[in-house]
């Protein structure tokens, strides 16, 4: 599957990276995005699935406003309201929401998680 996952921040994208493969790309909006920015992460995206993760406030629900128009087919992943953003988002409940969608083969999982995983199967 060819995919790219949509963020609002840099913050937001080191959380993820904490647990998913570098073999997905993670892009910024870095705030509202403008027609340029737009641009820019429409060519960056290319001919991949979009996945779009932004918070769960006002200001990460305008921007998913206009991912949505930008990119119609797009996947979205939501954050827990009461979470403070993305960044702020445990692990474990990134991780929950990378599995419902489907892209559980590119998660990395925590040594702790994997062990207790590997005990609960024997």
């Amino acid at each position: 599957m060819d995919i790219a996952i949509i963020v609002e921040g840099k913050n937001d994208r080191s959380r993820l990276r904490r647990v998913l493969t570098q073999e997905i790309p993670v892009y910024c909006t870095f705030g509202t995005p403008g027609p340029e920015q737009l641009a820019a992460l429409s060519k960056q995206v290319g001919s991949k699935l979009p996945y779009i993760f932004t918070d769960n406030d006002a200001s990460g629900k305008r921007i998913r406003a206009i991912l949505r128009d930008q990119f119609p087919d797009a996947e979205h992943l939501y954050t827990r309201k009461g979470y403070p953003g993305v960044e702020h988002t445990p692990e474990e409940y990134l991780i929950a929401q990378l599995e419902k969608a489907g892209l559980e083969e590119y998660v990395l999982y925590p040594p702790i998680a994997l062990a207790q995983y590997c005990k609960d199967e024997y």
